[in-house]
Order: structure tokens, then sequence, then C-alpha cells
């Protein structure tokens, strides 16, 4: 009889409930970090891991679920599969397996779960990494910024004493305005739409309305563009192409002017703009229209290495005059999430531990079952089966709990990561356009795995081969 949990159909309870705690802690007014303006403590809901915690469970068991129906149904489809390593005796092993199906069950589910806790654990780290040099990223600007004192009128050209800089790769001029869109006050940030990239990260996620790529484009074929926050699109409810007109101070006059702009996308996220409104126009219709093309800051790329040191040398060549930061140093200063915590210590303790349990559950599940089975491979060894058959048989088992342990795994961590990122989105500051699948270490792991079954296949082999008469003497 099956067990009570088939009969009363807990996996699909499971994750039908793990869906409705998704959809509650996904939703657009929920938050699963709170940090209230001006209090220096932050407080986490951490009921909303119940559903990747039930999303976990209810996949294993349903993975249970299906091994144990095709290798209890699947006689023929087995016999076929596992013909090339067995011969003539694939119905018999196919027969074994499918007797022995609570069992490789079992394995297989093993398997899956050590699989995916190492796979979706090693895929949230690495997104959770990623961000949070994102996050540090945005706050700078790039490797290293040059910030110019208020009253500096520094001119894009001043760059080229930063280029000559040893370890500087890039220099971007970033002009910094203030703006007026009716009575609203707002910063204002022009740039070179061609060269922007070069030394800072622009992401998709950081505009609405088209990619980081085809909205700088946009703003490089036709230079009057502006793209405004999601804000002010709502409040003067803007369309793509409407005219928008803002006030900018006049560098001869010192007065404020009207200067045209057409509205060509949405900007949530800029590198070195505040966390409210503002907008980014093209550097060089912001210097015509108001007759200066002074520079609020540099953007210096040094290749993402040595930030500190390249800042040192700025700062030393240039004294006083501006405030230079660096990456390094940002990235241990911010603290509008999560993202501030370093968790490099506890992800090695967590992948190492991830390691070594997907590789023992890899050689446990594959060691104890031929054990389980000799006297089977002894009574196929009376019969006349061959020591390649023998062999067939513990490689046909075998490779049965690696493939339905490895896809199932794998399957179930994929699932799992997409839900732990989307969860953790109101963590992230901001949100991850993709998930940061760490290869070297899921090769790794994945290596580690193949050795260790293959270790207890190999033994199983040679098991399978000992005398027959000394294996059925034994009780």
């Amino acid at each position: 009889m099956p067990p009570l949990w088939r009969r009363t159909g807990l996996d699909f309870i499971l994750l039908a409930v793990s869906l409705l705690v998704f959809r509650a802690s996904s939703g657009n007014n929920y938050a699963l970090v709170l940090a209230p303006e001006g209090v220096a403590s932050i407080s986490v809901s951490y009921w909303a891991f119940l559903g990747p915690a039930l999303l976990w469970l209810g996949s294993a068991l349903l993975l249970w679920r299906l091994a144990t129906l095709a290798l209890a149904h699947g006689r023929r489809p087995l016999a076929r599969l596992v013909r090339p390593l067995t011969g003539t005796l694939a119905a018999a092993t196919a027969a074994s397996m499918s007797r022995q199906h609570r069992t490789m069950a079992r394995s297989v589910v093993l398997l899956a779960l050590a699989v995916s806790f190492a796979v979706s654990t090693a895929t949230f780290n690495a997104t959770y990494r990623q961000q949070a040099e994102v996050d540090a990223q945005l706050t700078n600007g790039a490797d290293v910024t040059v910030t110019e004192s208020p009253g500096v009128n520094a001119a894009p050209d001043a760059g080229r004493i930063l280029a000559a800089v040893p370890g500087v790769r890039h220099v971007e001029p970033l002009q910094h305005r203030f703006a007026y869109v009716g009575a609203d006050l707002q910063d204002l940030y022009g740039v070179r739409p061609s060269t922007i990239a070069s030394a800072t990260a622009l992401r998709d996620t950081y505009f609405a309305g088209g990619t980081a790529k085809s909205l700088l484009a946009t703003l490089a074929a036709r230079p009057d563009s502006v793209l405004a926050s999601d804000e002010t699109v709502k409040d003067f409810q803007l369309s793509p192409g409407d005219r928008l007109n803002l006030r900018l101070k006049d560098g001869r006059t010192k007065q404020f002017r009207t200067v045209g702009f057409h509205y060509a996308g949405i900007v949530k996220e800029f590198p070195t703009a505040p966390k409210d409104s503002f907008f980014v126009a093209n550097a060089d219709y912001v210097a015509r229209q108001t007759g200066s093309a002074a520079v609020g800051a540099f953007l210096i790329d040094t290749g993402g290495t040595h930030q500190q040191a390249v800042a040192a040398r700025i700062r030393h060549a240039l004294g006083t005059t501006a405030t230079v930061t660096d990456l390094t140093q940002t990235r241990s200063a911010v603290g509008s999430s999560l993202t501030s915590v370093d968790l490099s210590g506890l992800t090695r303790i967590e992948l190492c531990f991830a390691v070594v349990l997907t590789a023992g559950a890899g050689g446990i599940v594959l060691a104890l079952g031929p054990a389980e089975r000799r006297r089977t491979f002894a009574i196929a060894t009376v019969l006349g089966a061959t020591r390649r058959q023998l062999r067939g048989m513990v490689l046909s088992e075998a490779a049965t709990v690696i493939l339905g342990g490895l896809a199932g795994g794998a399957l179930i961590a994929w699932a799992l990561s997409q839900m732990l990122v989307k969860v953790l989105t109101g963590v992230f500051d901001p949100p991850p356009s993709t998930v940061a699948v760490p290869w070297p270490y899921l090769g790794l792991t994945f290596l580690t795995v193949i050795a260790a079954l293959g270790a207890a296949t190999l033994s199983g082999a040679r098991h399978s081969v000992r005398p027959a008469v000394e294996e059925l003497r034994e009780p």
C-alpha cells in the first residue's frame, strides 16, 4: 500500500501552499525588509521564506512519487534504456530495478535534494554578491569617482589630468545640474550617450520604456531627448515624444531659463543619482542651451582592480580641490539594504557543506544499493551471466540514479532559485535583471558528485563479480 503522504497528496498540498505564500510575499504592497527612515535598524519578515521551504519539500515528494511510478510501471522503457549495458539481461535488469523501486526512488530523491540545495544556495549567493556590487556601483558611480567641489566649474577636458594617472583606463565626465519642472526642483545629469557605458555599468533594470542601449541611442540620435523619473511621468501624464519644458540655470546670465526637451523614457536608477526624482539628458545639448559645459563629477574606470591605489594617486594629484571616492570604500559604507552585509565567510561554509553533502549523498545511495543486491548478482552468475553483464547491471542502476537525481535536483534548484530571488527583490536595490549562475562552483560540484558516484559504482561492480558460491553461502 502507498505511504500515507502519497494517499493524501501531501506533495501537491505543499506545492499549493508554497505558491500561495509566494504570491502573497511577492506582491506589490509587500515588504520583506522594513527599514524606517531615521531608524538605525531593519525588520525582516521571515515568514516569506516559508514559500521556498515548502517548494523544496513539496518538489522532493513529487519527485519521489514520479520516480516510484516510473520505476514500478516502466519495465519496458527501462529495458530498452539499459540494453546497451546489459545485453540479454536487459529485461531481468529492468525487472530487478522495478522490484527495488522504493529503494531506488529514495536514492534519486536523496541525490536530488542534495543537488538542489547546492545549486540553489550557490545561485542565490552569487546573485546576492552581484547585487551588492551593483548597489555599490550605483552609489559611487564607477570604480573611482571624482566629485567637484561646489562652485568649481571644471571643463570636460579636465579629465586629461585624471587619465594620465597610472591605473586609469577611462575617464567619463558627468554633468550635474538642477532643473525646475513646474515648481519642483530636481537633479539633472548630462551624459555623453556614446561613452557613458565605458565607465560605469548601466543595466536594463535601471530604465523603463526601452533597454539601456536603446534609450542611450535615442539620447544620441535626438539630443533634445530626456529621461524622466516614473513619478514625473505620472504627474505630468507624459507619453514618448511629448515636449517637456525644464528651467535650467544659464551659465552666462546665472538666471533660470526655459529649455525644451522631448520625453523619451523612464529612468529609475542612475550612477551617483539620488533615490528620488531626477532627469538624464544629452550633455552636449545641455551645454549648448545653457552656455556652460561645466562637469560635476568624473567617473573613472580602473578595470575593476586597484581602486584604492588609483584613488590614492588621484587624491595626491588633486589635493583638496575635489572629493575622491572608490568602490571599495563605498561598498563597505552603503547601508540601504541587507546587501550591505558581507556574507562571504558564511557563503564559503555553506558552499563547502553543499559539496560534501552532494558527494556524500551520491556515494551513499550507490554504495548501499549494490550491497543489498549481491545475491541477485550471484544468482545471475549461476544462470550464466557474464562479468560484463553483471557490471552492466550495476552501471544501469547507477545511471538511473544519476540521471534521475541530477535532472530532478537541477529542476528543483531552478524553481527554488527563481522563487528565492523573487521573494528577495525588495532587498536588492535595484532588483536583479537576471539570476547570477556561478558556473565554476557548479562545475566543481558536478565533478565532485560524478567522482563520488563513480567510486561507489566501481565498488559495486567489484562486489558483483565475487564468486557466486561464496555469496550464496552467506546468510
